[in-house]
């Protein structure tokens, strides 16, 4: 073999292996773009979608980990369509959302009561409140959520960001207990109503989420406008429903409040602070299913924490998954785009840890696997 032959080779060999480094580099980052993606539910617009509508290419393009759909459109005050109209809509919209993605997380809020997406006056049937099932039997309660998860069910959703286990300490609270979303003052009547709740979700294959973790039930603002400080009207035994249905092995998700109390964590809410989800929730309570957080563009994280900022701190305080619901101030469907990348970024420039992003997508998938939404 002569010289120039030998080194053609070589060179040629070179090339072939700068093209399996660089191919493997880029397999890297698009399956960790993937698992971040799956951190992901967010809001849109649409009361119907199909391969060309904006979301459609969203969920393919970032690989989201579930929607959640609203009745009402906030940031036109109405006057955009947003996602429910009745039930045979709403049946072909998420059917139609499955088809991008068939292990999507379809979610809506529907406590009962006040707090319902799909109200009587668009043909679906709405349960009481929790205050109203909270002065019932537990029994009854059950009987309730069984009639709302069948709903849910047929309609196609697959998670139901309920029950509230908050507890009634200030019945004026205008969040909670001014609009009848805790089931009682008790902790205990809490525990007993919601467990009968969350039975009967689960009995139709509806995944749970208990809220708003540390307790928002003492509370006396709205953290959907600003900053809830709780730090001097909080009661430990608002802890007590968590502490119950964790022992008696619930593993679906809790939901973080945008709550303060510098007893815990002197400078952030709950959602961003590692002393609540990790040392409190975590490691005190045991928890070992999903933490979502409650919406980020809520009042309480816009207008005291940048955007970025905010994700990459609740990210490393313990939340698996981070609601964008583009159902606040603003719409912006960059904002999905935005999230991913932020956080792709930081787990490149070393403010995340690789293993944070790992963690929590296989928690993702234990519970979609659970609930038969993946193999």
């Amino acid at each position: 073999m002569n010289k120039t032959y030998r080194n053609l080779i070589i060179s040629m060999l070179v090339v072939s292996l700068i093209f399996i480094w660089a191919g493997s580099i880029v397999t890297k980052e698009d399956n960790l773009k993937s698992k971040i993606g799956q951190m992901l539910i967010v809001g849109f617009r649409g009361l119907e979608v199909d391969s060309d509508s904006s979301i459609t290419k969203a969920i393919n393009d970032l690989n989201l980990g579930g929607v959640i759909l609203f009745d009402y459109d906030v940031p036109s005050k109405g006057e955009i369509k947003r996602n429910i109209t009745d039930p045979e809509q709403t049946k072909e919209l998420i059917k139609n959302l499955k088809s991008a993605s068939p292990s999507l997380f379809v979610a809506v809020d529907s406590e009962g009561g006040l707090i319902n997406r799909l109200k009587d006056k668009y043909g679906f049937t709405n349960i009481p409140s929790a205050e109203n099932m909270g002065l019932e039997d537990p029994d009854q309660t059950k009987e309730h959520a069984l009639f709302l998860g069948n709903q849910l069910r047929e309609l196609g959703f697959n998670v139901n960001f309920a029950p509230v286990v908050d507890v009634n300490v200030n019945p004026e609270n205008p969040v909670i207990g001014g609009i009848q979303r805790s089931f009682s003052e008790d902790p205990e009547v809490v525990t007993a109503h919601a467990s009968s709740f969350i039975s009967g979700l689960n009995e139709n294959n509806i995944i749970s989420a208990i809220k708003h973790f540390p307790g928002h039930g003492s509370s006396e603002d709205d953290s959907h406008l600003g900053l809830v400080d709780i730090t001097n009207t909080y009661q430990t035994e608002e802890l007590i429903p968590y502490r119950e249905i964790i022992n008696s092995g619930y593993n679906d998700m809790v939901m973080t409040a945008h709550v303060m109390n510098t007893n815990i964590d002197a400078d952030y809410p709950a959602t961003m602070s590692p002393n609540f989800l990790q040392n409190i929730l975590r490691e005190e309570l045991g928890f070992n299913g999903v933490i979502v957080s409650d919406d980020m563009q809520m009042g309480a994280i816009t207008e005291h924490f940048g955007f970025e900022e905010a994700i990459i701190k609740s990210i490393n305080a313990g939340c698996d998954l981070l609601i964008i619901s583009n159902n606040g101030g603003e719409y912006s469907e960059e904002d999905y785009y935005r999230a991913v990348d932020i956080i792709f970024n930081a787990v490149m420039s070393g403010e995340i840890d690789i293993e944070t992003i790992n963690n929590s997508y296989n928690r993702i998938m234990e519970l979609k696997k659970r609930y038969s939404l993946t193999n």
